[in-house]
């Protein structure tokens, strides 16, 4: 058996994160385990859905956390790695110069995605065994600066767009309200609309919010009902009262109400009851992405 090491990076709005990935390669096929995740909460998007770019404080946060992921990663000796930035550096007038910044001092090649590349890059292969297979069903990663949509058909990905919906635009006000008729509307076109499709949940909210609301460790799915029952006890005490309460960390507890609106209105478009987590992402999809260009060369 040979295993194989890959990095991903995600330069997100609310945080970037470097994940490794082991894959061990049997006689079955390729089996893909995640080694560790490091996530630092820099929050990029604050700066540029408001001010159009990144401020020199985060510039220079960003800079130092790559360069040490570029250390970890040669550490790790990983065979590869591909580094995306999304929404808030897709929308950074000063985005070019940061690109620039991060080869010079961290010696990483930083690529900006379209939320089209975002939502394509996510990996639907081999989903959990503990997700129930539907025929169909509709992928929900929540992010900072914008929502991704994939409707999935028998298994495959049929449609996918991304909106310019997310926690850190909902906390500061920025979002067009259009874009939720823009969302009912897409939902419409592909003939979903109110036909209790299921969603599968992806991002660091709604995984938090099935370690607070599921009743039993073996729970992978959250009740529509009891995500918005939990959302008016989130909202009844202030953001400190909030973090001591229920045991979240500051870039968590403001952010996680405005994700769960954003799924429970969701839901609502599709009226389904049910969200079901099976814990992959961009991150994930870059893994997949990185051992297929391995396989090919």
């Amino acid at each position: 058996m040979k295993l194989l090491k890959f990095a991903s990076i995600d330069v997100g709005s609310n945080a970037v994160r470097l994940l490794f990935t082991n894959v061990f390669e049997t006689e079955n096929g390729p089996v893909f385990r995640k080694l560790s995740l490091v996530r630092v909460p820099i929050r990029l998007g604050e700066d540029a859905f408001i001010k159009g770019r990144i401020t020199e404080e985060k510039t220079d946060q960003l800079v130092r956390t790559m360069r040490s992921f570029k250390h970890l990663m040669n550490v790790h000796q990983v065979l590869d790695y591909r580094a995306y930035a999304t929404s808030a550096m897709r929308e950074a007038s000063n985005a070019k110069y940061i690109i620039e910044e991060i080869k010079h001092y961290a010696d990483l090649d930083l690529e900006i995605v379209s939320g089209d590349q975002e939502a394509d890059t996510i990996s639907f292969e081999n989903l959990p065994g503990y997700i129930p297979r539907f025929d169909e069903i509709v992928f929900v990663d929540v992010g900072g600066g914008s929502t991704e949509l994939t409707y999935l058909k028998d298994g495959q990905k049929t449609a996918a767009r991304s909106f310019k919906i997310g926690t850190i635009r909902l906390l500061h006000n920025n979002v067009n309200t259009q874009l939720w008729d823009d969302i009912q509307l897409w939902f419409g076109e592909l003939g979903i609309t109110h036909k209790q499709i299921p969603i599968l949940g992806s991002g660091g909210n709604i995984n938090k919010l099935l370690k607070m609301l599921r009743k039993q460790q073996g729970d992978y799915f959250i009740d529509i009902m009891a995500l918005a029952s939990f959302k008016k006890e989130l909202e009844a005490v202030d953001y400190d009262e909030r973090i001591a309460k229920f045991v979240l960390n500051p870039d968590r507890a403001d952010v996680i109400i405005p994700a769960a609106q954003i799924f429970l209105n969701i839901a609502g478009y599709l009226d389904t009851q049910k969200i079901y987590i099976p814990k992959v992402g961009l991150s994930d999809g870059i893994a997949r992405a990185l051992y297929k260009k391995h396989k090919n060369q």
